[in-house]
């Protein structure tokens, strides 16, 4: 759901500008803003396409509380085609690390069997969140002395 994430533009921002050669962005077209392309990033409709050889999969839940109206036929629908499954994961590389920001919706954008699989980055990354930002706001507040 990037059209209502502000991790999404975030993390497309923190990207794009450390220099990362190409950031795709996987989803349907009523979950992503308009022009969303003039933010660096190469778009895909089709997930099987958008995950072929990618070294980091970043998921991000559905945000229900912020659509109006019938954004997607259902949940059961979005899974089918935009969850993350262990098959769909086989296109990217080998090595490839599956991170979500949390909280999750198991079954719906990820399945259980990848959140918890040996691929996923997931508790760590969420674990160390909390520590990271309190760092990057230490470091701010002191006028950028570490």
């Amino acid at each position: 759901d990037v059209l209502h994430s502000r991790v999404a533009r975030s993390e497309i921002h923190a990207l794009t500008t450390l220099g990362v050669p190409e950031v795709r962005v996987i989803a349907p077209k009523t979950l992503l803003p308009t022009n969303i392309e003039k933010l660096g990033v190469q778009v895909f409709h089709d997930m099987k396409a958008g995950l072929k050889d990618v070294d980091v999969v970043m998921m991000l839940r559905l945000q229900n509380e912020r659509m109006n109206g019938a954004m997607l036929p259902s949940s059961q629908e979005y899974f089918k085609t935009y969850g993350l499954t262990q098959e769909k994961l086989d296109l990217a590389k080998s090595d490839a690390i599956v991170m979500h920001p949390g909280p999750m919706n198991r079954g719906v954008e990820i399945d259980s069997a990848v959140a918890d699989g040996t691929q996923s980055v997931i508790l760590p990354q969420v674990t160390y969140g909390i520590a990271v930002r309190m760092a990057v706001m230490a470091i701010l507040a002191s006028g950028g002395q570490a």
